[in-house]
């Protein structure tokens, strides 16, 4: 059934795993919520999730059309990959806190890994390679821009987010978004961006959530945005340039 869509059409399976994945992780939040237990039931969807849409690419040779492989570009071309690192702080800026229970931040931090992996291959992999073949441009905006929007989920899924934060998130998120299809495009790798996305997520879990006023939630939220965007803008500029030199030499 997978296949036969996918064959069909790249554009709708992409949209088809969206769509399965938002929902299917707000339900499990919902229902973890009601258990008592956070992620409980949200863990085991997205390993299933994970598991099915991996074996889909592996067994389909799709690993490196999606990015499922090393960079292709030397680190130093990435600027060492940097300004991820800095992003990787980001949690632990205000400080370190324990928020759950043992079990629900063992719970929370592999489902977060699962969520790094499943929108990194749908909204980077699956979304951007369909669109590319109509225009890189415009692929690369709306993968960028739907990823940003879709965490405006926390708004309607009952998990509490408040109105603030989740918009900043949502901001910050399209710039997020930005960086990681550039870094996609430039090294043809979803690697870097799966293991940022995965343990930024993770780290959250340690995040000193008490202190966080209005006004940090605003500069944490402006400084991802320009930490992010600044790369994304950089890894664009570098391959204009690239470009350029290749136009010139007749390559």
């Amino acid at each position: 059934m997978l296949k036969k869509l996918y064959e069909k059409s790249e554009i709708w399976f992409a949209v088809a795993w969206i769509i399965g994945y938002v929902v299917l992780a707000s339900i499990g939040d919902n229902v973890s919520a009601e258990l008592g237990i956070d992620k409980i039931v949200t863990l085991p969807i997205l390993i299933a999730m994970s598991a099915i849409l991996y074996c889909f690419v592996r067994k389909n040779g799709l690993t490196e059309k999606y990015g499922l492989c090393r960079p292709q570009l030397p680190a130093a071309k990435m600027l060492y990959y940097i300004p991820l690192l800095l992003l990787l702080t980001a949690n632990l800026w205000y400080g370190v806190a324990s928020n759950m229970s043992p079990l629900e931040t063992v719970l929370y931090i592999l489902a977060m890994f699962c969520v790094g992996f499943l929108e990194e291959l749908i909204f980077r992999g699956l979304l951007f390679q369909a669109m590319a073949k109509d225009g890189v441009k415009t692929a690369i905006i709306v993968s960028s821009v739907t990823f940003g929007i879709g965490h405006i989920v926390n708004l309607i899924n009952g998990s509490g987010t408040e109105l603030l934060p989740n918009l900043l998130q949502v901001i910050y998120a399209v710039a997020v978004g930005f960086a990681f299809v550039m870094i996609y495009c430039r090294t043809k790798s979803l690697m870097p961006c799966i293991v940022t996305h995965s343990v930024f997520n993770g780290l959250s879990a340690f995040a000193n959530e008490a202190v966080m006023t209005p006004g940090r939630q605003i500069i944490s939220g402006v400084l991802l945005a320009v930490i992010a965007g600044g790369y994304a803008l950089y890894l664009a500029l570098a391959a204009k340039e690239e470009d350029g030199e290749y136009a010139n030499r007749g390559v």
